[in-house]
């Protein structure tokens, strides 16, 4: 047993020293600005480009305007990726376990979600996941020891750090066990190549366009 666990660290920390040589980039962080049961709402400011972002799930709490920074201190947030942890206060605690998406309005290439306090969490994203960064955080130290699917993580300590999900997405999804409670946020560093899906009204302006275009089609054959 002890064998599998240090395999495991071995290879997350492998991950982060595989990313160490690349130049860190400044990260959008997530501007969490309205909660409700269930779900919270937020924004991201991804090099000028508006991205709608939607945390659906039960959680125990979100600071969206005020709070305690629990991204102090920022080093486990920072790596060779990532060059500046996530902004005070915004942050969704999750306490009881179940499944939570995070939704975004467009694609968005490989998305990092950062953490705080997730202490004996069993989590598994269904996807392979990069462990980026950990270490010593505001409620302590861990570490966050990879499964063998690579799709997850088991919390060993309390683990602050950031993790990645590589490839484009609209959103993510993760199943994670009850504590009293762990935090995280979400970030991008780009958007993805694929565009955003039309709002309905959209489509209807689209239509009507058309529409027009063949009748104008229409008319000039009749002539």
């Amino acid at each position: 047993m002890f064998k599998r666990i240090y395999s495991r660290v071995f290879a997350s920390a492998l991950l982060v020293g595989a990313v160490a040589g690349v130049q860190a980039a400044t990260v959008s962080w997530t501007d969490w600005t309205a909660a409700s049961p269930g779900s919270v709402a937020g924004a991201l400011d991804v090099n000028g480009t508006a991205v709608g972002v939607t945390f659906s799930g039960v959680y125990g709490f979100a600071q969206t305007a005020a709070g305690t920074n629990y991204w102090n201190p920022s080093t486990p947030y920072l790596s060779g990726v990532v060059s500046n942890a996530p902004p005070a206060p915004d942050i969704i605690a999750l306490s009881a376990g179940g499944t939570v998406t995070v939704s975004f309005s467009q694609a968005v290439a490989d998305p990092l979600i950062a953490l705080v306090s997730w202490n004996s969490n069993t989590v598994d994203f269904g996807e392979p996941i990069e462990v980026l960064s950990f270490g010593a955080g505001y409620w302590g130290n861990g570490t966050p020891v990879v499964n063998v699917q690579g799709t997850g993580f088991f919390g060993s300590g309390e683990v602050h750090g950031v993790i990645r999900l590589a490839g484009e997405h609209t959103s993510i999804t993760f199943t994670h066990t009850s504590e009293n409670w762990h935090g995280l946020t979400v970030g991008v560093v780009g958007l993805g190549t694929t565009p955003p899906i039309p709002e309905p009204e959209t489509y209807a302006l689209m239509l009507a366009g058309l529409a027009a275009m063949s009748l104008v089609v229409r008319r000039r054959r009749a002539v």
